[in-house]
């Protein structure tokens, strides 16, 4: 009877993700493809225990998978759980898109000096920025 795991969740992923180490590898394998973990491993001043134990993080959290070939061990990218941290993250993106490009519209809406002197007391177009009349000015 063939067990199925549990696909990943969020924590997982993100908690892979947090290591500068698992980014890394992850790179490696975007960029260069499937390797032999001695291939992976030989890039990193670390234990071979150590770098196992990352390995074996992101194959819990579905980023890599592996596949034996004799004596070897291959390592492949599974970019799939990456659309949940893309889906995770659009919201924010659309946030800051629209702050942005309100904050373009307010200054393109500028068109002199006086404005940007409303700047520094707190009124004006500067408090459409969310800044307060309580920052001394010079």
């Amino acid at each position: 009877m063939d067990i199925t795991p549990a696909a990943p969740t969020e924590d997982e992923i993100f908690a892979a993700l947090a290591s500068p180490v698992r980014r890394e590898v992850l790179r490696l394998l975007r960029e260069q493809g499937p390797q032999p973990v001695q291939d992976l491993a030989s890039g990193f001043a670390m234990a071979r225990a150590s770098f196992s134990e990352h390995l074996r993080v992101l194959r819990e959290a579905g980023l890599v998978s592996e596949r034996r070939d004799g004596r070897r061990r291959l390592y492949r990218l599974e970019a799939v759980p990456l659309a949940r941290v893309r889906d995770w993250l659009d919201p924010y993106e659309r946030f800051w898109r629209g702050r942005l490009t309100g904050l373009r519209d307010l200054l393109d809406g500028m068109d002199g000096t006086d404005d940007m002197n409303d700047i520094g007391d707190g009124t004006g177009d500067a408090a459409a920025l969310g800044r307060t009349g309580d920052q001394e000015t010079k």
